[in-house]
């Protein structure tokens, strides 16, 4: 009889149309696969002995047990009572398996001439073969300096020439690093499975890339030696990623970026800015390949689940006359055609055995079936590709589809007995359930929780079909029809666009990401923290106030109005004239002009950050943004500083170095609209409750009386600000002894001031009579926790210390904020949250 439950929890209002009652899930293959997941993870990294010792003692242990199996069945001709016994020596079986393909391949390793070259830093020529996609490397800020853009990729080397002209064939996985200049192009065009000779420096692999035996970093930046083509397939795929690539190329600059990443996963136009938007929305797994893109295709092949066995199956087989066995023969022509154009590559691979577990849903109606085949193929992925059982991207895959097939049916039936809409109950119940079990994971490297993925992904998840399958479309229309495929590229675009918008939109918010503990210490309290909310959340839906508080509470969290905020952190403090931010190690400071206005006076290193101060200072006008010198640390921060907000006009240093830094500074300016001035010495100007002056440097394009010459320090704008209260400020950026002595000089009547802002990070080269000049009532340096630099020196501050300075450094008290003047001037520090200097 049909239980009443089977209506209830359906989404049609007439109840289930075949409640059919299926059993408990079927786990007997969860454990043997838990089982060679693990054992090849421990065995990649084990020494050769110890990978076949473990093969040995599992295999010994399951003989033991299987073997009184086989003589009391032969004796009595029954197993009866056997079940735990072979389903122990499962998981035996499948442990050896696992450790023994995980130590044949991390032997890899440990043999052959490429680890033993790398030991000793020497240099070799390889034959390799690419395995990957190459791609470009984000430059990071390094000290005051970019560091400059590479090309990597993966590869096997196949032959190795030494030293004394001998050939030995060998196979060890490497990363290759090139920085190649003008030939970059022909680097990046590279497809998987071509042959090259290359001429390297070999290298030990950093922590973190432990599957590799060695780095390959090549001496030379000319154009790669191609020995042998890439295979048939890969030539085909890279053809029709190149078409997608074309027939987007007319879109608007998100979609263009965007679209073949949702599809094909070619996400080698998505720039910083929008990438870190989709990590803090946690919506980074739509620019990955996904077992989903394939589920969107199969879905408009066979229809929704359980109807694909029935007369009334849905979908557009039955509408053209498809059988069912032909259906499932395209079905597989489509995930093989899937495979071929997003790459034969592990995680290719996953995507695709992620998607045949989706078909097999659609196919059959039933969950009940769907856990032994996501455990079988995680076992048969694990034992072809050892590495992924170490791979964080393959354990949140594999997380994330068992959330959806085991907490996302209940939840979303349990939504639908409080009176949600069964589409809206299905959509929120798979968001939640896959962000609860993937969070923990996600902040053992992140260190961070979005508290907007829930709402973003559920806003972005209606265009992901749209997109996907007229992006697939378009593909495929590409070598046929170049203007038909642009057509459907221009209409995929659109809802490619809206996922982007809510990307950029959600990241936005001033409580999109909250600071949490990292490493797998984090990962736990999280995980606690995740079930203790789920069980109390089973309590609040009961009773509507309280689960309306919470709820308001985290949109007060997301919103964080800068009146509530104040009051519950107490920063920023009211009234504050002046506030450096925590950026790390860089400058980024700022001055209150009145009613959300204020001047920024460098941009910090990281955008984010940048950013992140702005908004909780509340900050949405800058009339000027003074940029002291155009090293990375003060300007690399400028799209942060710039985002969303009105900015008057950009001014910066009168020497352009370094160039690479000056031309970015340029761009970006150029980029939102805003003019670029120069700053002169003697310019005086006035905003809001501000009035400043520039004291330093020289104008002209050379550098100013008294520096080292083309030194960019030396070259900061200095300012004195004066504030309507009649606080005083002196801001050095990071002035140098020779240029403090010539700003000396220029000023010799340098009255003391309130606040110093003290120059270069408080290094120990500091000129002694300025600092007794000026005599700070507060002494405020910028630094970063645990910087290889050592700032702040100790001498610096015990100098400032002895003309009667309080000292506050952002790497022990996190941005710092100034209050009053006079008797009532004080600093106001928020708490240390920048991470760590490089």
């Amino acid at each position: 009889m049909t239980r009443p439950a089977v209506h209830t929890g359906s989404a049609h209002r007439l109840g289930a149309a075949d409640p059919h009652q299926e059993g408990p899930p079927d786990l007997r293959l969860v454990l043997p696969a838990l089982a060679a997941w693990g054992a090849a993870a421990l065995a990649l990294s084990a020494p050769p002995p110890w990978a076949g010792v473990a093969v040995l003692a599992c295999l010994a242990a399951a003989v033991l047990l299987l073997v009184p199996l086989l003589v009391r069945a032969v004796r009595l001709g029954s197993w009866r009572g056997a079940g735990n016994r072979i389903a122990a020596a499962a998981v035996l079986l499948c442990a050896a398996a696992g450790a023994g393909a995980g130590g044949l391949r991390g032997a890899d390793l440990y043999r052959g001439p490429v680890p033993e070259t790398a030991r000793q830093y020497g240099r070799l020529t390889a034959e390799l073969t690419v395995t990957s996609d190459p791609r470009r490397t984000r430059p990071q800020v390094w000290g005051d300096r970019l560091t400059r853009t590479a090309v990597v990729l993966e590869a096997e080397v196949v032959r190795v020439t030494t030293t004394d002209g001998e050939t030995v064939a060998t196979r060890a996985p490497v990363l290759v690093i090139v920085r190649p200049g003008a030939a970059a192009g022909q680097w990046i065009r590279l497809l998987p499975s071509t042959r090259l000779t290359l001429a390297a420096r070999s290298e030990p692999p950093l922590e973190g890339e432990s599957r590799f035996a060695a780095v390959l970093k090549a001496r030379d930046s000319g154009p790669p030696r191609i020995t042998g083509p890439p295979t048939a397939v890969q030539r085909t795929a890279g053809e029709l990623r190149a078409g997608l690539r074309r027939a987007t190329d007319g879109l608007a600059p998100d979609a263009r970026a965007l679209l073949p990443g949702l599809v094909v996963g070619d996400t080698s136009r998505i720039g910083p800015e929008l990438h870190d938007a989709f990590r803090a929305t946690d919506l980074t797994h739509l620019l990955a390949v996904s077992g989903s893109n394939l589920t969107i295709v199969l879905f408009l092949l066979i229809g929704p689940p359980g109807t694909a066995l029935r007369a009334e199956r849905g979908g557009l087989a039955p509408r053209l006359g498809i059988s069912l066995r032909t259906t499932a023969l395209l079905g597989g022509a489509l995930t093989l055609a899937f495979v071929v154009v997003c790459r034969p590559d592990p995680s290719v691979l996953r995507a695709a055995a992620c998607g045949l577990i989706t078909l097999l849903a659609i196919g059959t109606g039933r969950r009940r079936s769907l856990l032994p085949a996501l455990a079988a193929a995680v076992l048969l992925l694990v034992l072809w590709d050892p590495w992924l059982a170490r791979t964080y991207g393959f354990l949140l895959s594999v997380l994330a589809t068992a959330a959806l097939l085991t907490l996302a049916p209940r939840w979303s039936a349990a939504l639908r007995r409080r009176g949600m809409p069964g589409r809206l109950a299905e959509a929120v119940a798979a968001a939640a359930a896959a962000q609860a079990v993937c969070a923990p994971v996600v902040v053992v490297f992140a260190a961070q929780v979005s508290l907007v993925a829930v709402p973003c992904n559920l806003l972005a998840e209606p265009a992901v079909a749209a997109a996907t399958v007229l992006g697939f479309a378009s593909l495929a229309m590409a070598p046929v029809a170049m203007p038909a495929a642009e057509v459907l590229a221009w209409c995929a675009g659109l809802p490619a666009g809206w996922i982007a918008a809510v990307a950029r939109t959600g990241a936005g918010l001033p409580g999109a990401q909250a600071e949490w503990p990292g490493g797998w210490r984090g990962a736990l309290l999280l995980a606690v923290i995740t079930v203790v909310g789920v069980l109390v959340a089973r309590r609040l839906v009961r009773n509507p106030w309280p689960a309306a508080g919470c709820a308001l509470l985290l949109v007060l969290a997301v919103l964080r109005p800068p009146q509530v905020t104040r009051f519950v952190t107490g920063w920023p403090p009211p009234g504050w004239s002046f506030a450096m931010c925590d950026v790390g190690q860089g400058d980024a400071t700022v001055l209150a002009a009145g009613d959300g206005s204020a001047v920024v006076v460098d941009a910090g290193p990281d955008p984010g950050l940048t950013d992140r101060c702005l908004r909780e200072l509340g900050v949405t006008s800058v009339p000027l943004l003074v940029l002291t010198h155009f090293h990375a640390d003060h300007v690399a921060g400028l799209p942060g500083a710039i985002r969303g907000r009105s900015v008057g006009a950009v001014q910066t240093t009168t020497l352009d170095e370094p160039r690479d830094q000056a031309e970015f500074v340029h761009r970006t300016a150029a980029a939102a609209g805003v003019p670029v001035i120069r700053a002169g010495q003697g310019e005086r100007r006035r905003t809001g409750r501000l009035t400043w002056q520039v004291l330093w440097p020289d104008p002209g394009p050379g550098p100013s009386p008294g520096t080292a010459s083309g030194e960019p320090n030396d070259a900061s704008v200095t300012l004195l600000v004066r504030t309507a209260e009649g606080l005083s400020l002196l801001l050095l950026g990071d002035l140098e002894p020779p240029a403090q002595q010539g700003l000396i000089r220029a000023h010799p009547a340098l009255p003391p001031v309130d606040v110093l802002k003290v120059a270069h990070h408080g290094s120990a080269y500091q000129h002694s009579a300025l600092l007794a000049g000026v005599r700070p009532r507060l002494a405020l340096i910028s630094a970063g926790r645990d910087n290889p630099y050592g700032h702040p020196a100790p001498r610096t501050i015990a100098a400032l210390r002895s003309q009667g300075a309080l000292v506050l450094r952002t790497d022990r008290d996190g941005a710092i904020a100034v209050t009053g003047a006079g008797a009532d001037l004080r600093a106001v520090a928020s708490g240390p949250r920048s991470p760590r200097a490089p």
